[in-house]
């Protein structure tokens, strides 16, 4: 890793350097929090948990062959080098933004309310088609994720692709000033984190810090569609550039024909270039088109040509838990149980009454929302009714306001559990063979127990 020598991220960190017999000289060979990931040469960060002091595994680290412990106490007889800091995260922190200077590998940087990570996989796969591209892996978004995919970067990453996640004040600058990027993309402003973040402009407001350390070159996509930040004309002294339907876009959505839940095709006007790109992609839903709009956008900025960009398109593969149809028996599960929020629950059912046959919306708990929390829990029962889904099936606490706004509107057969237990007592009553079934609700919820339950083959009348 490029001048990550003991010596240096010491000083990068803060921190007392016990070299005990190593070399200062030495250069790890990468850095992990988690002690069963540790190879040899890597750098160690060993951090206090709710459940787990990573100060416990520093004998075994050492023993794995770790160059480099950073800690945050003393280590008993320790049998390798160690750095001394106050906090084992902000070492992280400071080690990232360290490396990242040195590297001249591009960063895009993607923030928003709903569809970071559809968006982040449809950017990485459409430049992957003439880059080198690493992409934020998992659920590695917050400001501990971020900084190790930082550290994760080599010399044959031309691109990074980085998602950043944020639920209080503070968090984006933060982790904008580890990513440096060079292109930051706002995929919407929506309704998530409302609880700490307060409004939706308090929202905006927190992620445009998107664009505090944006490269000297660097400029700002942003979704033209959305009402607050379609009126986003300066990005701090950054350039601005649109996707989406409206006359101003620079990558501009015309045209779209939907494929149900196979997807649509679709045309691209890109700013400079006389001809339309003819476009498929796989994913349903007129917001997964307008990922592909943002992601030709960029594509168009580093060069690929526009077979390039409609092939990458056209690659663009669903994420376990986001948006993934899965064929189980005659029935068609649709997994978009990673999170949700109120808006990203409307685009999943608007993407279900895509399908053909019955459909069946089974929805949770939605947290983070604040203070009106249950009105809009209500509100997403009420949209589903009236969007003509044919069955409602609402769990959870809060979820009992979906089933409240769903009596209250539309015709759909209603059903309401507090618990997932209860429902998978009354599945087979509820479900039936060649069933549509969208399965949503936040993360905490464990909704994928559900889509487990319904593609493992339970016979259902």
């Amino acid at each position: 890793m490029k001048n990550m020598t003991l010596k240096n991220i010491a000083e990068a960190v803060e921190g007392e350097l016990v070299l005990n017999g190593a070399d200062p000289e030495t250069e790890i060979t990468g850095a992990e929090l988690d002690s069963r990931k540790i190879g040899a040469g890597n750098l160690f960060f060993a951090t206090v948990g709710e459940r787990v002091d990573g100060h416990t595994f520093i004998p075994q680290v050492f023993e794995k062959g770790a160059a480099c412990v950073i800690c945050e106490k003393r280590p008993e007889d320790p049998k390798g080098a160690y750095i001394l800091v106050k906090s084992s995260f902000e070492a992280l922190e400071k080690a990232a933004e360290f490396y990242r200077a040195q590297l001249d590998c591009k960063v895009v940087a993607i923030t928003g309310s709903v569809g970071k990570t559809s968006t982040k996989e449809t950017i990485a796969a459409v430049l992957s088609e003439k880059y080198k591209v690493l992409k934020t892996a998992g659920n590695l978004n917050n400001n501990i994720g971020l900084p190790l995919m930082v550290l994760s970067i080599r010399d044959e990453h031309e691109i990074a692709v980085l998602e950043l996640g944020i639920s209080h004040f503070g968090e984006m600058v933060r982790m904008d000033r580890i990513a440096r990027p060079d292109i930051a993309v706002i995929t919407n402003i929506g309704t998530s984190h409302m609880e700490n973040l307060g409004s939706q402009q308090g929202i905006y407001e927190e992620k445009s810090h998107i664009f505090d350390y944006l490269s000297d070159e660097g400029f700002a996509v942003l979704n033209g569609d959305d009402p607050i930040l379609s009126k986003v004309d300066d990005a701090k002294g950054h350039k601005v550039l649109y996707f989406g339907k409206g006359a101003d876009a620079s990558s501009k959505i015309k045209n779209i024909v939907s494929k149900g839940l196979d997807g649509s095709d679709f045309e691209l006007e890109l700013r400079g270039r006389s001809s339309k790109l003819n476009a498929h992609i796989s994913l349903s839903g007129e917001h997964m088109v307008r990922n592909a709009a943002c992601a030709a956008l960029i594509a168009e900025h580093f060069g690929l040509t526009d077979e390039e960009i409609v092939k990458g398109i056209a690659a663009v593969k669903p994420m376990s838990g986001r948006s993934n149809v899965i064929h189980a028996g005659e029935s068609i599960i649709l997994d978009d149980c990673y999170n949700a929020n109120p808006d990203s629950m409307k685009a999943a059912l608007n993407m279900l009454m895509l399908a053909n046959g019955r459909k069946v919306a089974i929805m949770g708990d939605m947290f983070e929302l604040g203070e009106n929390e249950r009105e809009m829990h209500h509100e997403v029962g009420c949209y589903a009714s009236e969007t003509g889904v044919d069955v409602i099936v609402a769990i959870g606490g809060l979820g009992e306001e979906i089933y409240r706004g769903a009596l209250e509107c539309g015709k759909s057969e209603k059903h309401y559990y507090k618990t997932k237990e209860e429902f998978f007592g009354d599945m087979n009553n509820v479900l039936k063979n060649g069933d549509n079934i969208l399965v949503k609700a936040s993360h905490g919820m464990h909704f994928e127990e559900i889509v487990e339950k319904l593609t493992k083959g339970v016979e259902r009348s």
